[in-house]
């Protein structure tokens, strides 16, 4: 689905962003890209969907060669979801705005994209006749992921989705991402400086420290890495931290609920031992 071999990009005089990047994603994964500010992490996304060319090495999408296609044939199995929803963001009604991608990248009747603009408003809770630009910051992320999801793309990136948002905004639009991985098997690439949100949603990290990639494997390894973990300057989700101080019992420990089963499995057996 995507491969990046030894890949290296740079901007300019300032030297090599990134160096040497040589992973695989694989059609359905729920990968996320993490690591300190300047890693590389938004430069390896912009390289996935063409945005940026790599300076040497290759990048293939669904095995196109991003070097020698438009960005608007990439774009047809690709959506990008920005940091800022401002940046993608450009029609007067939030209707107009999930049916302008549409005009661009599909074949299909107007009638059958006005009827999947207004699907994907109902599943998003968005009303199709308020101007974008006059909502909420985690409103316009909203119409910003429905403008890209409208298009059904294949492969999914989302830069730091939930920057400026509140839980609520976070877990509804994150739950929608994940439900579209899990049940159309959309490919997600997400770069994310939120580590509880990658705990529970990514199923594989990819970790950055000074433009190389420094670890890949499952989300619950990853985090327990400790050498890692501090080579990227990256603190863990807090349950996690905690059940690696605490030791056993608590080492396999992830979130809450798991602890406080622990803790009351514990406390019965010692009742009984002192009964």
């Amino acid at each position: 689905m995507i491969t990046f071999s030894h890949v290296s990009f740079g901007y300019g005089k300032e030297g090599a962003e990134i160096r040497n990047l040589n992973f695989h994603i694989d059609r359905g994964e729920f990968v996320a890209i993490i690591g300190e500010n300047g890693a590389g992490k938004s430069t390896t996304s912009k390289l996935m969907n063409g945005l940026l060319k790599p300076d040497s090495g290759s990048v293939t999408v669904n095995g196109m060669d991003t070097k020698e296609v438009r960005v608007s044939q990439l774009a047809k199995h690709i959506g990008f979801l920005f940091q800022n929803p401002d940046r993608q963001l450009c029609q007067n009604t939030v209707r107009e705005e999930l049916r302008f991608g549409l005009r661009l990248v599909s074949n299909e009747s107007e009638q059958m994209q006005a009827e999947k603009a207004e699907q994907m408003m109902a599943r998003l809770s968005l009303d199709g006749d308020s101007d974008p630009f006059l909502l909420s910051r985690g409103e316009r992320q909203r119409v910003a992921l429905a403008s890209v999801l409208v298009m059904e793309p294949e492969i999914l990136i989302l830069d730091e989705p939930t920057t400026g948002l509140d839980y609520r905004e976070c877990i509804g639009i994150m739950d929608e991402v994940q439900r579209l991985n899990r049940d159309r098997q959309v490919t997600v690439v997400m770069v994310c400086h939120d580590m509880e949100i990658v705990l529970d949603y990514a199923s594989r990290i990819l970790v950055m420290a000074g433009g190389t990639l420094v670890a890949d494997g499952p989300t619950r390894e990853i985090f327990r890495n400790i050498p890692v973990m501090k080579r990227a300057s990256i603190v863990p989700p807090q349950m996690i931290a905690l059940a690696s101080r605490l030791g056993d019992p608590f080492a396999d420990v992830d979130h809450v609920d798991e602890m406080v089963s622990i803790l009351k499995e514990t406390q019965n057996k010692k009742n009984k031992e002192d009964s």
